[in-house]
């Protein structure tokens, strides 16, 4: 790899900044939680002692600010690993490029990045409104087949593989597993599963309006395969820290039981409980 970057490469905005996440290097902390909706940043940021940067473009809004004497950061993705293709990308060349020389930097930096999110379960046995951290994901949105370098493989990776019956869709499949050493942060989560990160919310999490999924048992398929949740971004979060040298962790607040058809009685109430039980692990 060359170590200076063609402009077309580096995209940056006239005052130096990466060019969808609209930030600076020093806009950011270490410790980043990553969230979907835009909306949620600011519920978690009203948690913050102090808020001292405050920039959006697009979907990507991010807050920063001091909590407990730590500087902390929360950012918006949007849906899907599209954005979250972007959001890695941008957020290590905040740390690891020089974005006036446009050249790589020979000291690399590694972020801590939390996602924070909510998720539906395809076991019948995991509770609505409760935590559960990503161990091992399966991308099902061939994202990381673009990526030269990315190979991983596990136990449950070779499994799934295995006995994944669905010849169109096994091409596009990709895996990889959280930062164990970061596994303290959440050690009191009621679950701990397997995710699937899924490319889209109907027919790839097995929902039919007007058009049919591929297969009206795909998701107690998944759950046979050893399945435990799914939702849209973690894959290639985990898949880009690996590639990347950042560490990543998951953790979802399970508001659907679509195996038995139960949604979370109070979903607002659910979100402000997953934000403060973060906080209060990730800074003590």
């Amino acid at each position: 790899m060359l170590n200076k970057l063609a402009a077309s490469e580096l995209v940056l905005n006239d005052d130096g900044s990466v060019y969808h996440l609209n930030l600076l290097p020093e806009d950011i902390a270490d410790k980043i939680i990553l969230v979907g909706d835009p909306d949620r940043v600011p519920k978690v940021s009203q948690y913050f002692d102090k808020v001292d940067i405050k920039k959006n473009k697009r979907e990507f809004y991010t807050h920063t600010g001091t909590l407990r004497g730590e500087r902390i950061s929360v950012m918006s993705t949007g849906i899907g690993t599209e954005n979250i293709d972007i959001v890695m990308n941008e957020l290590d060349a905040l740390v690891n490029i020089d974005l006036k020389n446009k050249e790589i930097k020979t000291e690399h930096k590694s972020l801590e990045l939390f996602r924070m999110g909510t998720c539906g379960s395809v076991n019948p046995d995991v509770q609505v409104d409760n935590m559960l951290v990503t161990q091992n994901v399966v991308g099902l949105d061939g994202l990381m087949h673009f990526y030269q370098d990315y190979q991983f493989e596990n136990e449950f990776s070779k499994s799934f593989l295995e006995k994944f019956p669905y010849d169109k869709i096994k091409p596009m499949l990709y895996f990889a597993d959280w930062a164990e050493d970061m596994a303290y942060y959440y050690k009191d989560a009621r679950y701990h599963g397997n995710t699937a990160t899924f490319p889209g919310f109907y027919a790839p999490q097995g929902r039919q309006l007007r058009l049919k999924s591929l297969d009206d048992k795909f998701l107690e398929t998944l759950n046979d395969l050893g399945i435990t949740n799914f939702e849209m971004e973690t894959s290639a979060i985990y898949a880009f820290s690996k590639l990347l040298g950042h560490k990543a962790i998951t953790v979802n607040n399970v508001i659907a039981n679509r195996r038995r058809g139960e949604f979370s009685s109070d979903h607002h109430a659910s979100e402000k409980n997953l934000i403060e039980w973060v906080l209060e692990r990730i800074i003590k």
